[in-house]
């Protein structure tokens, strides 16, 4: 019998404000908290940027994360197709390494975790307009997905700009947006409450939750709130 709960469209694509914001800390939370309410979850990092090498090939720690937050398990291959080695923009470095990031496999790919899902968080890179090649950025790769976006926004200066930006691109591309989570990746960041309100009353609704700085890298938000009305 299906469960009760349902990730609208088979999943969420997760993208930030920028690089650094907390896309990770965020996707892999609220993958436990789906799990938690008794989904079975798969994650896809499609292009990943800053990898390790291993004598199984390059290894990226964010989709590792990722990979270990999952209940729906698949082969390294199908969760990060695309794995580079130097932490650069993924269009530079699919060129230095020769390859052309094809977003028909990620479609693919992603499709062959959702069949075996409740649903997939999907974490992009960078953030909404990185490239991919001379043409296509992330945004293009969440339209080829057809998941409705969730945003991560970093609590820091710049960030209300680069929220408005990705929201206002959103729209124009006909792209849902399932909400924001607030991240304060910056202690010391002035005014944030508000800067919150602002993002509030500019976003069109409130966020699913304000994940507060986080000093230790093993400390994870508590998303379970956010996944229930992500279920909703």
């Amino acid at each position: 019998m299906k469960h009760p709960d349902t990730m609208k469209r088979k999943g969420f694509f997760v993208t930030g404000t920028d690089t650094g914001v907390g896309k990770t800390v965020v996707s892999a939370a609220l993958t436990r908290a789906l799990v938690a309410r008794g989904l079975r979850v798969a994650v896809m990092k499609p292009v990943a940027s800053g990898s390790d090498p291993t004598p199984d090939g390059p290894r990226n720690a964010d989709a590792l994360t990722l990979i270990a937050a999952a209940n729906a398990q698949a082969p390294y291959e199908v969760v990060n197709p695309y794995c580079f080695l130097p932490p650069v923009s993924p269009h530079i470095a699919a060129h230095e390494a020769g390859t052309a990031i094809d977003l028909s496999l990620l479609r693919s790919r992603f499709d062959s975790l959702a069949a075996a899902s409740d649903g997939v968080i999907v974490e992009g890179a960078g953030g909404w307009l990185a490239p991919l090649s001379d043409t296509a950025t992330m945004a293009d790769l969440a339209a080829a997905l057809c998941l409705p976006v969730l945003l991560v926004v970093g609590l820091r200066l710049g960030c209300l700009n680069h929220a408005l930006l990705t929201r206002e691109s959103l729209t124009t591309r006909g792209i849902p947006f399932a909400g924001w989570i607030a991240n304060a990746i910056d202690p010391n960041f002035d005014r944030a409450a508000a800067n919150l309100a602002t993002l509030e009353t500019r976003l069109g609704a409130a966020p699913l939750a304000c994940v507060p700085f986080l000093d230790r890298e093993d400390r994870a938000p508590d998303l379970r709130e956010a996944a229930a009305r992500l279920c909703a």
